[in-house]
Order: structure tokens, then sequence, then C-alpha cells
């Protein structure tokens, strides 16, 4: 069982950071092949936008964040983390976290089930 809270989303003006985190609140995100970071902009589809492997070792970026988002995690935190920079306007949108089978592709990034999301956290970029 894994129960997966995310944190630190907000309003941020563009050219902005934000720092989201994806802790896990019941078991450990050492246990999954991989935790990816997806996010839902209003009237629009999910989609992938980083992932990083269980050990660390193999990070993946959506195309439109590549260069401005960075992945990372501590096990020991047992914690995901997701640097955003230079954020804009399109960037908008409810951030969630989830445990995935690899991180091999960003689209499609298939994840364990419903039970192994968060429930997410809201970005908004607007000045």
């Amino acid at each position: 069982q894994l129960q997966l809270v995310e944190s630190g989303g907000g309003l941020v003006q563009p050219g902005g950071s934000l720092k989201l985190s994806c802790a896990a609140m019941i078991g450990f995100i050492s246990d999954y092949k991989g935790i990816g970071w997806f996010r839902q902009a209003p009237g629009k589809e999910r989609e992938g936008v980083s992932c990083i492997s269980q050990s660390g070792g193999r990070t993946n970026y959506a195309d439109s964040v590549k260069g401005r988002f960075t992945i990372s995690r501590d096990n020991a935190k047992n914690t995901v983390y997701l640097q955003m920079n230079s954020l804009n306007p399109e960037d908008t949108a409810v951030y969630l976290c989830a445990a995935v089978y690899s991180c091999d592709t960003i689209a499609p990034m298939h994840d364990y089930g419903n039970d192994y999301w968060g429930k997410g956290t809201l970005v908004t970029v607007s000045s």
C-alpha cells in the first residue's frame, strides 16, 4: 500500500520557481520501479511531466519542461521532489505524483493503479 501526498503548489509569477514535494505517508517509494509527476490543466488531458527511477539513476522529462524542471528523490525522507524554474502560464495545472512501472517513456507512463496516486497540488502561474 502506498499513500502519496503532494505539497508545494501555489501562485507564482511568470518566470518564477516552485519546488513540489511528493511524500509517502504510508509505504515506501523505494518499493516501486519509479515515481512519476503528472499534471492536468483545466479542460485538458492529464500528461506526464517527469519520472525518476527506483535508484534515482534514470530520469525523464516531457519536452515542454526539459531544461526548466528537475526531478530528484530522497529515499531516507521517502520523498520525491520537482523543482520547477522559469514557470510560464502554460504550466498552470494540478500536479500529481504516482508510482509507475518505468521511466523509459513519459508518454505514456504506466501507473500501479488508482490507489497509488496522490490527490495533487495546484500550481498557478499568473501575473
